[in-house]
């Protein structure tokens, strides 16, 4: 029973050495990376953000984002171990080695005369007929007496001094730090023990495949309903307009779920009126329209609603109830925008290629969401490509003041946005202050903007592996430098976005594409806030190319060193393959555009010549075969996976009309074709 109750005690010990192992580590990856996080918090510093209270740092915010389940979950299983780790020291007493000698204050091998007079001492000193005292009864009786008999005995004596033991040499013994409760499997205890193996190796497996089947039965991996993609597959289109994008954006199943209550009526009455104007109804027939509407699934025309009251920055006339689902749809349209964008993206022709025009639209939904601008802002005004759209992302900005500057500017016309970027500092600031109409702090905040805003520039260049010019058939390898530059010198940045009440980084989407056919032949996201990710991608490309190449080892890390310092500078590497399609001449765009800043996108036109086949054996290969290779990986990718098709995003919606010249086919004469690329802006 001794063996039990001593091994009972060990069972904390036990348990407290198994929680120790995995959360010690965890916790300390957990705190550096939280420690890591310093470059993802450089964000708007203008007085409309700080007024947001989106950056705040006050306490409630402090534990509102401590307080997930991993870190409950973390504090919880810290708490259980110092509860462990004090009931063992309250519990745990020090084990103490029998030893005669010591007891009786002798030294070792003193003589029986020496242990009979020092045992009389310690009697008259711990008898109980001398000293009443119960502990000095209990030491008597447990050390002295024995200690006196093992001495004086001579079996008892040899055995300890021969093995340390009155009672001779002492086996080995084992136990198992487990409760006592558990080790009498007799009666109760026996099921207790039952019941604790089937629950812990049975049925909590099961339970949590149960959760991970039933949860990925209905949900992709980036957290999105198979429903939503199944919608979204259905309704999206090759000719889908940028203005009807909403339509389709707002079917997702997520929108579905959140729900339409009677009290959301007079609410949603009234943000209709405000909204009107942007819902595209016909306003010759405005009560037939306003009917159909109405008619719409009431989920639809609720999300719909909410949308544009974000479009419009109209959200304060909302009740706390739908206000709470309004950051519910804002929180998860990022998301959604990207499940969007792979829709679009996803091979649709026989030559497995995307469509353009409707990936437009959802990069200009994605940009005006965040931004909160809406979409009639994009409409062609006043000599603008852009409409009015990207100067009311600047804060202090309204559509009156836009005009008013393209009306009054003495300076030099400023009819699109870059225009206002080329002015010099003096003339911008009395612009704002004499023809605006804004005070210099609002001066300030906008020239915090313009210094956050990305400048984009591309290097794109298409070559065979090993060949001169391109062939039919051939695997085209594409490469493309995208370099950013911003008035702050910052490579990595948060968007200004006050009225996004989320934390939202700059993402980057490559496509490239033929606007007159309105394909995407290749589609890569780029991201610029990772630079180790990126260094590690782009070295591990330049190698693969270098050494497919034949280039010699000196050659090969001269390119890499190359590739790391232009990382290191602020450019990222895209590389992407796709098969030359029939001989002819190719005018392509590559558009590289931001789903959060409106009019920082940048185009480069791209023209291909594809030679008639002639050399012997091709290489052709299904296309299939030869997907895009991304930036987080540079692996090849399977075309027939749709979930590995980025999101790519553009506001220029008239390129469908551009370049009609765009293929000639015909024998191209000359020998080699190199692919050339130019900017336009």
């Amino acid at each position: 029973m001794g063996a039990s109750e001593e091994n009972g005690a060990l069972f904390p010990i036990f348990v407290l050495t198994i929680m120790a192992l995995p959360l010690v580590p965890y916790t300390l990856v957990k705190i550096l990376s939280a420690f890591s996080k310093k470059a993802m918090t450089i964000h708007c510093r203008c007085s409309v953000c700080s007024r947001s209270g989106k950056y705040r740092k006050s306490i409630f915010k402090r534990i509102s984002n401590f307080s997930t389940c991993s870190n409950l979950t973390l504090m919880l299983l810290w708490i259980v171990m110092g509860v462990l780790i004090y009931y063992i020291k309250q519990t745990s007493h020090e084990v103490k080695v029998f030893e005669p000698f010591s007891i009786l204050g002798l030294e070792p091998g003193a003589s029986d005369s020496d242990i009979k007079k020092a045992y009389r001492r310690l009697s008259i000193q711990y008898h109980p007929d001398k000293n009443p005292d119960p502990e000095a009864h209990d030491y008597f009786v447990e050390y002295i007496s024995k200690a006196y008999q093992a001495l004086t005995d001579p079996v008892s004596r040899e055995n300890f001094e021969k093995y340390g033991h009155p009672d001779g040499r002492q086996g080995l013994q084992m136990g198992i730090a487990l409760p006592s409760f558990l080790l009498n499997i007799d009666g109760v205890s026996g099921g207790i023990l039952l019941l604790g193996i089937v629950g812990v190796c049975i049925l909590l497996p099961l339970v949590l495949a149960v959760i991970y089947l039933s949860r990925s039965a209905k949900y992709t991996g980036n957290y999105v309903m198979h429903q939503t993609l199944s919608a979204y597959y259905y309704f999206m289109k090759p000719s889908l307009a940028p203005s009807k994008v909403l339509d389709v954006f707002i079917k997702a199943a997520e929108f579905m779920e959140i729900p339409v209550r009677r009290s959301d009526g007079e609410p949603l009455q009234k943000l209709f009126v405000l909204v009107r104007s942007e819902l595209n109804l016909d306003l010759k027939n405005i009560r037939q329209e306003q009917t159909k509407f109405w008619k719409q699934h009431p989920a639809f025309v609720k999300a719909e609603l909410l949308i544009q009251a974000q479009l419009t920055r109209e959200s304060e006339a909302l009740t706390p109830a739908l206000l709470r689902d309004f950051r519910r749809m804002l929180e998860l349209s990022p998301r959604l925008l990207e499940e969007l964008m792979k829709m679009a993206l996803i091979p649709r022709t026989a030559q497995g290629h995307g469509w353009l025009r409707p990936a437009i639209g959802v990069v200009e939904l994605s940009q005006n969401i965040i931004q909160a601008v809406p979409l009639s802002a994009r409409k062609v005004a006043g000599g603008s490509s852009e409409g009015v759209a990207p100067f009311l992302q600047l804060p202090h900005f309204s559509e009156a003041m836009v005009k008013k500057i393209a009306r009054k500017a003495a300076f030099q016309k400023v009819r699109m946005l870059q225009d206002l970027c080329d002015m010099t500092l003096e003339n911008r600031v009395e612009l704002l202050t004499q023809v605006a109409g804004l005070s210099h702090t609002e001066s300030n905040d906008v020239e915090i903007v313009l210094e956050m805003m990305p400048s984009l520039t591309v290097d794109i260049t298409c070559e065979t592996e090993g060949e001169e010019g391109i062939q039919e058939g051939d695997i085209v390898i594409m490469r493309v430098w995208i370099t950013l530059e911003r008035g702050s010198g910052l490579v990595a940045a948060l968007p200004h976005a006050p009225y996004y009440p989320f934390h939202k980084e700059e993402n980057f989407w490559l496509l490239l594409a033929d606007s007159v056919s309105n394909d995407v032949w290749v589609s890569q996201k780029v991201s610029f806030m990772d630079e180790a990710v990126a260094i590690t991608a782009a070295s591990k490309a330049i190698q693969e190319l270098k050494e497919g190449s034949g280039a010699s080892l000196k050659e090969t890390n001269a390119a890499v060193r190359e590739a790391v310092e232009r990382v290191k500078s602020g450019s990222r590497l895209v590389m992407g393959k796709f098969q030359a399609p029939a001989e002819g001449i190719y005018n392509l765009t590559a558009f590289c555009l931001c789903d959060s800043w409106i009019g920082c996108d940048k185009k480069t036109n791209l023209k291909i010549k594809i030679l008639k086949r002639s050399r012997a054996g091709t290489r052709t290969g299904p296309l299939s075969e030869e997907g895009a290779v991304t930036e987080d990986g540079i692996e090849e990718e399977e075309q027939e996976e749709e979930d590995e098709y980025d999101d790519y995003e553009s506001e220029y919606s008239e390129d469908e009309e551009d370049g009609k010249d765009s293929k000639r086919n015909g024998v191209v004469p000359g020998a080699g074709a190199a692919a050339v690329g130019s900017d336009d802006e």
